[in-house]
């Protein structure tokens, strides 16, 4: 975890541990996947590019409608048969956390809290998640915000593993933009 700060639970709560939100690049989000930015019509595939692979089940494209809740994680996901893209609709910015697709054929495997980095993502990028990475969120400010979501038709249904931070570790992150920590 990128700067954590630790603060009390209470009895039967997790311990609230703030995560500072770094600013995406594509160097600093390799490891989670890949970066999807604007380029000029007519450039030939390249590196610039998402790597992505729907060819596990039918691919399902949807405008996914998601209500503001308080950015904290207390359970961490991850699809271990697809890679998942997400955006946001409109432009404005969101924040994801992540960890690395360890363990990727281990069914049984969980993501240390350490290894865990939250993101802050401007409006017009995009992210496409690699087979196994853990995330949570997407995150926004302000009451409803909708993303663009590319994964598989029965993702949620087949291949969606939670990892409990809040049962497992007794904690949960707090995602903290830059500007206030």
């Amino acid at each position: 975890m990128t700067n954590p700060t630790p603060a009390t639970g209470t009895p039967g709560e997790p311990a609230v541990i703030d995560l500072r939100l770094d600013p995406v690049s594509r160097e600093a989000f390799a490891p989670f996947g890949d970066l999807i930015e604007a380029s000029e019509d007519g450039v030939p595939f390249g590196a610039q590019d998402a790597r992505l692979d729907l060819s596990g089940g039918t691919p399902r494209f949807y405008i996914m409608r998601l209500h503001g809740k308080p950015p904290v994680v207390r359970r961490i996901t991850r699809h271990r048969n697809v890679t998942q893209c997400l955006a946001s609709v409109g432009g404005r910015p969101w924040f994801l956390a992540v960890a690395a697709p360890d363990g990727l054929d281990d069914p049984a495997a969980e993501p240390s809290p350490d290894g865990i980095r939250g993101f802050l993502i401007p409006g017009d990028v995009a992210v496409a998640l690699r087979k196994g990475t853990w995330h949570a969120g997407p995150f926004f400010e302000g009451d409803e915000l909708s993303f663009f979501n590319l994964e598989l038709s029965d993702t949620n249904e087949v291949d969606h593993h939670n990892a409990h931070l809040d049962r497992r570790h007794g904690i949960a992150l707090r995602l903290v933009p830059p500007s206030t920590t």
